[in-house]
């Protein structure tokens, strides 16, 4: 049985963490690099690092920080943000990142999504998905955004979804811009057509803030839970969620001797 990952994720604007509502009135949450050591001792699966105003700043992500980042954790590691080419893939990951997670980059040149895939393999190759509930001619779509969530783009997510994996996407993160930083769930409707409509496995993200929101979205197809607020201002810690859950038949991963890790 594939296991559930629990996945932190720290958004990076100008060197710290920060987490907002609906990509807007970001919080400072720390260093990055202390921060990612502190989930890589609780025990989560991976991390995800995004530079968030990177593509809107038109500048490549910053590098030192993902090798320190990378030097401080042993969990698998996906960087996103900044990323234009395959020149800059290659760097991200001879800087210690694991996985690439494209986002501005894959809707304004998809062919850089199946080049990555070549090069690195569908493992490496995640895109990231940010869709908006917009009304489009009476009828409520979900639209993708890039560019931090500041730009939209015209594309409807789920056949977005499904064009990513015909590219070569082998897994999609899926963050709701309108449940982002709210703590109140998932986007579980949309999850959920996006998970049905796609194989690669697909990571839920924006609106944790309680250990239900995670099974909430493991119910509704998700392979993965990406969550920041409710880990980075220490509602819950990796380990208290993964007993959380495993309480409730979710198959997650244990340490060596069979424990869910809890310290802060």
């Amino acid at each position: 049985m594939l296991q559930f990952r629990i996945i932190p994720c720290l958004d990076v604007d100008r060197g710290r963490v920060v987490k907002g509502i609906h990509f807007v009135d970001l919080r400072d949450a720390g260093d990055p690099v202390e921060v990612a050591r502190r989930y890589d001792e609780q025990g989560a699966d991976e991390l995800v690092f995004l530079d968030i105003s990177a593509s809107h700043e038109g500048r490549a992500i910053l590098l030192d920080m993902v090798r320190q980042v990378a030097d401080s954790i042993f969990m698998p590691f996906t960087v996103g943000g900044g990323i234009r080419s395959l020149d800059d893939v290659t760097q991200l990951i001879q800087a210690g990142a694991e996985k690439v997670s494209l986002n501005s980059a894959a809707v304004r040149t998809p062919e850089l999504i199946s080049a990555v895939a070549r090069k690195f393999g569908r493992c490496a190759t995640v895109v990231n998905i940010d869709p908006k509930r917009v009304n489009r001619d009476g009828k409520i779509i979900w639209e993708v955004h890039i560019n931090g969530g500041r730009v939209p783009t015209g594309l409807e997510a789920r056949t977005w979804a499904q064009r990513v994996e015909q590219l070569g996407a082998g897994e999609i993160i899926l963050t709701s811009m309108d449940a982002d930083g709210t703590q109140n769930g998932y986007d579980l409707e949309m999850l959920e057509a996006i998970s049905r409509a796609v194989s690669i496995p697909v990571v839920a993200s924006g609106g944790a803030g309680h250990p239900e929101h995670l099974y909430q979205a493991y119910k509704a197809g998700a392979d993965a839970a990406l969550a920041a607020s409710i880990f980075h201002y220490h509602h819950y810690t990796i380990g208290e969620t993964k007993a959380w859950l495993a309480a409730r038949g979710v198959p997650v991963r244990q340490d060596c001797y069979g424990q869910y890790p809890s310290n802060a």
